[in-house]
């Protein structure tokens, strides 16, 4: 079943109710590809509770394919989404990520224009930490100590992933949301793209005039063409009548 950014908010919630947790993949394109080439990344992806597409490309291949996609549902609106609902129910959230004091800056913006939300903590592990069991156990004790109902985690696809599989059995009753670069985003660090821009499915563009150091050969030499062979693919099943 295809989601909704609200009804993605209601499941969260409506868990919360029962005592039930989960996880929330945003799936971009940039997923969708290391997904599609790593058995183990696609298992992580298929371990989630929800996974929402964080990407118009997603989204146009998805509907080409003839699935009812409502609309593209990313990371960084489901940052503020959900610490909106854990606000109005009276939870807790823990930001994990970002550079040092980043999540802390995430984190009094969210309690600023989200009255009543509690941030349990937060932390920006060091870099490399996930190499070891001995980094991973500090950055999801952390975590765990603080008991938080929602954990937005932005450290990247699947270094996010692999430390959410890490929490969850330890916190089974708390959401969690694998954000990318919503937690600096959160906090001002950086802008998202104009709405128009976001829309016509141009928000990578955006990113890149803002990190193109950091992103020009992943948008450029391997997204792009990845995305445009999961578009004819997804087209030519449409035209054929073959099933996703």
């Amino acid at each position: 079943m295809a989601l909704s950014e609200a009804d993605v908010a209601d499941h969260v919630a409506a868990g919360w109710a029962r005592g039930a947790g989960g996880s929330i993949v945003t799936a971009n394109i940039d997923i969708v590809r290391k997904a599609s080439r790593d058995p183990a990344l696609a298992a992580l992806v298929a371990g989630a509770e929800l996974v929402v597409a964080d990407g118009m490309p997603v989204v146009w291949a998805a509907r080409l394919a003839g699935l009812a996609v409502p609309e593209r549902v990313t990371g960084a609106s489901l940052v503020w989404s959900l610490s909106e609902r854990a606000a109005a129910e009276g939870r807790s959230v823990f930001l994990l990520g970002g550079e040092p004091g980043v999540a802390e800056r995430a984190g009094e913006e969210l309690a600023k224009r989200c009255p009543g939300l509690r941030v349990a903590g937060c932390h920006a592990p060091p870099f490399g930490f996930d190499a070891t069991d001995r980094g991973m156990r500090a950055a999801v004790a952390e975590v765990v100590a603080a008991a938080p109902d929602l954990v937005l985690v932005g450290l990247g696809f699947p270094k996010q992933e692999k430390t959410i599989a890490a929490l969850r059995p330890l916190l089974p009753h708390a959401w969690h949301l694998g954000c990318g670069a919503g937690i600096p985003m959160a906090a001002g660090q950086f802008s998202r793209a104009p709405a128009l821009l976001q829309r016509a499915g141009g928000e990578w563009l955006h990113r890149l005039w803002l990190e193109p150091g950091r992103l020009a050969r992943r948008y450029l030499r391997e997204d792009a063409p990845f995305a445009v062979k999961v578009l004819t693919v997804a087209a030519a099943r449409r035209l054929t009548g073959r099933r996703p």
